[in-house]
């Protein structure tokens, strides 16, 4: 067996190169990962394994290489077997094709795909885009044993299951990054209310279904849920990174005080003014002209967003006269950003546009919940919402019967801790409030509440693809004018 000095000496030049880029590399990583965590330092005796990979060479590696046929001017290998050899070759290359992945999108960026229409117009369905994790710091991931590419359960025709084994699970930490969350940015986060999950219904959460199906009271929902697994399917338990990725705009950041007053968002008392690509839900009623989906298209309304009230209907015709309007002319219900309400304003044919107004019993967050204002006692809306204080890093609360709903799930589920009412609480982490810029289309925090920062995944940068399932291949599917537009704008 060769000594140490003689295994340096057989090395290749390319071979000490190669080590010393890869030690420099990762130990450039390590000290990344390692700031404000000296802990972490350990992770520093990997760096003989990494050298003795290239130069020593005393774990054998490529071992399989010794199949490799000869060459026209070599001599014959006695262990030769191109099949062997070729079988190896490919496992080797996938094995550190997936190696690369699983790194590259725990700590770097990871692709996304917009499935719904909470951001429309800023992100639009069939966007595509890069999400920087370094921006906010790259987390530690609480599942490191997990498939990579894969967020928590196989596709089907890979049998399904989970793609994680749940443990060792390790505690929150994130590494260091360039910025901090900030007010107006996109955000991908984990769905917070994501942690239990019914598999046949997954949308609204399971919280949600528990206080509809019980009436109130969640505990009857709870059970009624239990029961029926034919209609929701098993109740699944998800670890923070393993809970589905929403994208949302980050409207509100620890410390702050908000409020919406008839859809207008305040913050600490001031207006916080709408992205213009923001869009609310409007009925339109026209003088006897109808509006084609050609024209409404055009107009930057979906085909999935098109909808045309049909007076004929119960529901239809209820729905028009719910919000005032006459059904023997042609009521339309669908969103608009601010510019596209003006160019339908300019139309002489439309008569009346009026935003849609809060249902009866819509279930934001805090679920039941009532609050006194004055002498009154009233529950929030999707509208009308608020104050809510965002909950900051070291800031102490003193809980009351009115804020206890609010703050319960924060200490308990994300803080796992414990406090009563009329006691004090210090919180542990920092909390944000997200929001769609479709507002009336979009499950965001009015419905499920606060986003822990442990929760952040990162940021969209840009979009490098974009498809129109609206129109063909060859007449407008792919939407070049969005490929490389900044996603955060």
């Amino acid at each position: 067996m060769l000594s140490f000095k003689e295994r340096i000496k057989a090395s290749s030049r390319k071979s000490r190169i190669a080590a010393c880029v890869w030690c420099s590399l990762y130990i450039i990583f390590i000290i990344w990962v390692s700031i404000g965590h000296l802990q972490s330092l350990w992770w520093l005796l990997l760096l003989p394994v990494i050298a003795d990979t290239f130069i020593t060479k005393y774990i054998p590696w490529s071992w399989w290489r010794k199949f490799k046929p000869s060459g026209p001017n070599e001599p014959a290998n006695p262990k030769a077997n191109s099949t062997l050899y070729t079988i190896f070759s490919w496992i080797d290359a996938i094995v550190f094709a997936l190696v690369a992945v699983y790194f590259i999108n725990l700590f770097l960026f990871q692709n996304y795909q917009i499935p719904s229409s909470s951001l429309e117009k800023s992100l639009r369905v069939g966007d595509f885009l890069y999400v920087s994790k370094a921006a906010y710091g790259p987390r530690i991931p609480n599942t490191p044993l997990s498939f990579p590419l894969v967020q928590h359960t196989f596709p089907k025709w890979l049998g399904g299951g989970k793609s994680f084994i749940e443990h060792p699970q390790w505690e929150y930490r994130r590494m260091k990054g360039w910025r901090e969350v900030k007010k107006g940015d996109i955000v991908v986060f984990n769905f917070p209310t994501g942690d239990t999950v019914c598999l046949n219904m997954q949308n609204p959460d399971i919280y949600t279904l528990r206080y509809l199906y019980g009436g109130g009271d969640s505990e009857v929902g709870r059970r009624i849920i239990e029961k029926r697994k034919d209609v929701f399917g098993e109740i699944v338990y998800r670890p923070v990174d393993r809970r589905e990725n929403y994208v949302k705009r980050c409207v509100g950041t620890p410390g702050d005080t908000l409020q919406i007053i008839d859809n207008q968002i305040f913050i600490n008392g001031v207006i916080e003014a709408d992205h213009e690509e923001v869009q609310y839900n409007y009925y339109v009623q026209t003088d006897g002209v109808r509006l084609s989906k050609d024209y409404t298209f055009k107009l930057g309304i979906s085909k999935d967003d098109y909808r045309n009230l049909n007076p004929n209907t119960q529901i239809g015709l209820q729905e028009i006269l719910y919000v005032g309007l006459d059904p023997a002319k042609p009521v339309y219900h669908f969103p608009l950003t601010r510019e596209m309400k003006k160019e339908l304003e300019n139309n002489s044919h439309i008569e009346k546009i009026i935003i849609e107004p809060v249902r009866p019993n819509d279930p934001v967050f805090p679920l039941g919940a009532t609050f006194l204002q004055g002498d009154s006692i009233i529950r929030w809306t999707r509208d009308n919402y608020g104050p809510i204080y965002l909950p900051e890093k070291g800031a102490t609360i003193t809980l009351t019967t009115d804020n206890y709903p609010i703050y319960k799930r924060v200490i308990e589920t994300y803080e796992h801790s414990h406090a009563r009412i009329g006691e004090q609480y210090t919180f542990k982490m920092d909390y944000y409030w997200m929001m769609g810029d479709n507002r009336h289309n979009s499950a965001d925090s009015r419905y499920w509440g606060f986003v822990p920062e442990d929760h952040i995944v990162g940021t969209p940068r840009f979009v490098w693809l974009s498809i129109e399932k609206d129109k063909p291949w060859f007449h407008g599917h792919i939407r070049w004018n969005r490929i490389g537009r900044d996603a955060n704008k």
